[in-house]
């Protein structure tokens, strides 16, 4: 069957590719073009092409949810149509640095697209990518809640490897090595009355203060608590940067400068005159104050490498324990999942229900011992899934022994003495 599918596939997605319009491709993402050539061929009505679409729906509705930096390894099989989605929070300012490589060797396309999630459930794509290139980056804009889908084309099979990096969107406003980011936002100012609307970063008197970005001097001025000021208006994105207790000005209001050009000498004017010599750094929008740090912070956080006894992708486990999700869903102990994406700290499993859940590594273990050996007393059907009406995988005679490996309701998860993996379901009393 899934041979003669794989014909039929590969005969309409060649009429797909020879047929397709103009108002076809438009502003559509590339998913939503492969999508459009599934169903265009029919491919949408059979099971393998129904199941494509509802795995991407599932992977916008049900996404795992991350924290950055995040790396994950998987393997998306032929005979299996699967999406990821993977849910996370981003800061204004953070550049994230996403890595997508993949590992077949019959070629494979991952379609990749990243939304913003808004209040409500509606989602915004933001940007697409696929597989024939393996880097790109977004700087946010917005603190809000950002999610991944990934999902390769129908009959495709292959490892990936997925990762999200974190990185500043501009330059560090203070030249050298020697700067030390020392007082951040939030800090507390006049005994509480007041909170630090910047970062301070201290360095020798007279080091250069930069620019973090390209754009256009808008102010050069002394206050009182700023002592010597400079307001720099860069050109991307829209916001204002300030430098503040400069030893000296170095540019002239209307002065266009390249991110890293000096626009003064650090030291410590205005209300700075009994501290060490730093620069206050400041950025503004048009809701004013905004967070610098993950403008500008130095440290790029790296996507954090898998642990050696991560669990082994494209291979069932079972659990070792009851667990409960979100909405009271819950995993009995002995429940067969196959994991087919692991991270760092958990696996993605695909339960018998058809359900993708987060779990922690240190709740599986290998299915391959079995839990009990039994024997049927009268013939048997072996099913493809735990469920009533599924596809029988094989048929098998009276007295036939089974290696049980799991149990899922009513239905276990068995192994014959040939090897052959099923669900059987369990003889009534």
């Amino acid at each position: 069957m899934y041979r003669l599918f794989f014909m039929f596939f590969f005969a309409a997605t060649i009429v797909s590719c020879t047929s397709s319009g103009p108002a076809l491709f438009g502003r559509q993402s590339p998913h939503e073009q492969y999508g459009n050539k599934l169903s265009s061929s029919g491919l949408k009505e059979t099971t393998m092409g129904s199941l494509w679409f509802a795995e991407a729906d599932y992977a916008l509705t049900h996404p795992i949810s991350i924290t950055l930096p995040f790396k994950q390894v998987g393997y998306f099989a032929a005979e299996k149509p699967r999406a990821v989605g993977v849910q996370f929070s981003g800061r204004r300012g953070e550049k994230l640095i996403f890595q997508l490589n993949k590992n077949s060797r019959r070629g494979m396309t991952i379609y990749g697209e990243l939304w913003s999630r808004k209040e409500g459930g509606k989602q915004e794509l933001l940007f697409s990518f696929d597989s024939t290139k393996n880097r790109f980056t977004h700087v946010v804009e917005k603190e809000e809640t950002y999610l991944v889908r990934l999902q390769p084309g129908l009959l495709e099979s292959g490892e990936y490897t997925f990762s999200i990096s974190v990185g500043p969107s501009l330059g560090f406003p203070v030249a050298g090595g020697a700067a030390k980011i020392g007082s951040v936002w939030g800090d507390t100012r006049n005994a509480g009355a007041r909170r630090h609307e910047g970062i301070d970063i201290f360095a020798p008197k007279r080091t250069p203060a930069v620019a973090s970005e390209s754009g256009t001097v808008s102010r050069v001025e002394e206050t009182d608590i700023g002592g010597k000021v400079v307001w720099l208006r860069a050109f991307n994105p829209n916001v204002s940067l300030y430098y503040a207790h400069l030893d000296e000005q170095l540019v002239q209001v209307g002065k266009t400068v390249k991110r890293g050009d000096t626009l003064g000498l650090v030291g410590n004017t205005g209300n700075a005159k009994t501290t060490p010599p730093h620069l206050h750094f400041g950025i503004y929008g048009l809701g004013g104050a905004v967070n610098p740090l993950p403008f500008v912070n130095q440290i790029v956080q790296e996507a954090p490498e898998l642990m050696a006894k991560s669990a082994t992708i494209n291979r069932y486990y079972r659990t070792t324990k009851d667990l409960t999700f979100d909405k009271s869903e819950d995993l009995k102990k002995s429940t067969p999942v196959f994991i087919a994406d692991v991270s760092s700290l958990f696996a993605i499993a695909k339960a018998p229900n058809g359900k993708s859940y987060k779990i922690d590594q240190t709740a599986l273990q290998l299915i391959d011992k079995q839990l009990i050996t039994i024997k049927s007393k009268d013939s048997s059907a072996l099913l493809e899934d735990p469920i009533s009406g599924a596809p029988i995988v094989k048929r098998l005679p009276p007295e036939t022994s089974f290696r049980v490996l799991g149990i899922w309701n009513e239905y276990r998860f068995v192994e014959t003495p040939d090897k052959t993996k099923g669900w059987l379901l369990k003889p009534s009393s």
